[in-house]
C-alpha cells in the first residue's frame, strides 16, 4: 500500500513567490554587502600617490638610477614606549647620510587619520623623532634632496605589535 506524497514534507509547498523571496533575500544581502565594502574602501582610501602616473613613469628609471647611485640604506626602530622613532640614513660607506632637505611623514597605509609629518633632529648620527604610535601596520616616507641635488624618495612599512 503506497501513500500519497511519501517523500513531500506536508504544508511545506515550494511556490513561485516563497522562489521570488529566496532570491531576492539572496541579491539583497550580495548586494548589502559590495555597498558596504565600497562604501568602506572609498572612505578609507588615502587618495593618489601621484598627480600623473604616465607623466611620473616618464623619468622614473633615471630618477631611480640617481637615487641608487647615492647609495643610501634607511633602516627604522622604534622606541614604543619612549614613543621615539630613530631612522638610521646611511651613504654607501656606512656614514651617516647628510641630505641638503629631508622630510619624514608617517602615515597608515589605509588612511591619512593618523597621518604625522616627523620632527627629526639628529642624535648620534641618527634623525630621532617623537611619535604618537598605535599597533598595526605603518609606512615611513621618506623624501628630500642629497647635497649634488638627487632627490631622494624612500618607503619603509613596518608592523608596530600590539
Amino acid at each position: 500500500m503506497a501513500e500519497e506524497n511519501d517523500f513531500t514534507p506536508r504544508g511545506r509547498e515550494l511556490t513561485g513567490r516563497k522562489m521570488l523571496m529566496i532570491f531576492g533575500g539572496g541579491f539583497a544581502v550580495i548586494l548589502g554587502v559590495n555597498l558596504f565594502m565600497a562604501f568602506s574602501a572609498i572612505r578609507t582610501f588615502p587618495g593618489l600617490e601621484v598627480s600623473s602616473s604616465y607623466a611620473d613613469s616618464q623619468d622614473f628609471d633615471v630618477r631611480r638610477d640617481a637615487q641608487e647611485a647615492l647609495g643610501w640604506t634607511a633602516e627604522v626602530s622604534l622606541d614604543e614606549e619612549a614613543g621615539i622613532l630613530t631612522l638610521h640614513l646611511l651613504d654607501s660607506a656606512g656614514n651617516p647620510a647628510v641630505p641638503a632637505e629631508f622630510q619624514a611623514l608617517l602615515t597608515r597605509p589605509t588612511n591619512r587619520e593618523h597621518d604625522q609629518l616627523l620632527d627629526l633632529t639628529r642624535n648620534s648620527g641618527a634623525f630621532v623623532a617623537p611619535v604618537d604610535i598605535a599597533p598595526g601596520r605603518w609606512r615611513l616616507r621618506l623624501t628630500g634632496t642629497a647635497r649634488d641635488g638627487t632627490d631622494y624618495r624612500h618607503n619603509i612599512t613596518f608592523s608596530v605589535q600590539g
